[in-house]
Parts: structure tokens; sequence; C-alpha cells
């Protein structure tokens, strides 16, 4: 579910992929139901294709939506993360994972989180699963990464949503600010 929602560069909140057209993606907002062209020039990011720093091996975004999650139910995040301190930003994401990077993850990639977490939730998606492709087809930003029945890398690589668009994707929440 969560490989056809993106952020674009530029742009506040997520939007979820509704189409593929010549340069462009057609993308309606998670936050208003609006919806958008994005052409070549920008810059979108799969949360599919995001992952954390942690002290041992990075970890998926989804992953850490899912952990995020289980702390707060299934609600909205119970910390205002617009108006709080860096500290209290880094204890509360300490009790989320435990291991993240403290050095490579600052405490805006920690808001730009929960941000994304709460836009989420409010919008009804809570199945933060990468589903794997059928047999040949491709998830977006996945374009020659993923062989029949293998799981793509979640390291930070850049790869083209299209071949007509070349969108670029950034990925590794923590250390990439996109």
């Amino acid at each position: 579910m969560i490989e056809t929602i993106l952020a674009i560069t530029g742009k506040p909140g997520l939007y979820k992929l509704i189409s593929r057209g010549n340069n462009m993606l057609i993308v309606e907002s998670l936050v208003d139901g609006k919806r958008m062209p994005t052409h070549s020039r920008d810059k979108v990011i799969s949360l599919a294709e995001v992952c954390m720093y942690t002290d041992g091996d990075d970890i998926a975004l989804n992953e850490v939506l899912t952990l995020l999650g289980k702390k707060e139910g299934l609600k909205p995040a119970s910390i205002d993360a617009k108006n709080a301190d860096n500290d209290a930003i880094r204890t509360y994401f300490g009790t989320v994972l435990t291991n993240f990077d403290r050095d490579r993850v600052y405490p805006s990639d920690i808001r730009k989180l929960i941000n994304w977490y709460n836009i989420l939730v409010n919008a009804g998606i809570t199945d933060f699963s990468i589903e794997e492709g059928k047999e040949g087809e491709k998830a977006v930003g996945q374009e020659g990464e993923k062989a029949k029945g293998e799981k793509a890398k979640t390291a930070p690589k850049q790869v083209k949503t299209q071949k007509a668009a070349t969108a670029s994707v950034k990925t590794g929440v923590g250390a990439k600010k996109g």
C-alpha cells in the first residue's frame, strides 16, 4: 500500500499515485483530495523506497511507521511535533525506535516522519506494508529494482519512477532532505 504514497519536494503533505501520463504523474493529495500533475522536473519520493538510519542496518520506513502505529494505537501521534523541542522529539522517537542513529537522524527528520504518520492515519491509511508486485509488474519507483520474487533493497539509492517522466526519487529519511 505504501509504495503508491509519494512525497514531492517543495510541496507540503503526501500524495497518492493515481495515474501515469506522458512526462508526468497524476497524484492526489491525502490532505485535501485535490488532484494535480507532477512533471519530470519535480523530485518525487516513494515512501516504499525510504529508509531510516539505525546503529545497525538501515530500517525501511514502513517498519518505522508500523512501530509508531503500534505505540500510538493507529491514532495520530501523541506528541505535537511542530511545537516540541528537539530533546522531547528525540526522547519520544527513542521510545518508538530505540536504536535510531542519533548522529544522522535529525529532529527535523523525526518531525517530518511524525507529520507523514499523522497524514496517513488521518487519511485512513494504516496498512504500512509494501506489496510485492505481480509477476513482472513493478511498483512505483522500482523499475529494474525487483527481480521476480526478490525484495527490493532498502538502502538509499537513486531510481526513476517512470521511463518518460524520469522523476527523481531520493531515499534516506534521516540524512537526505526531500
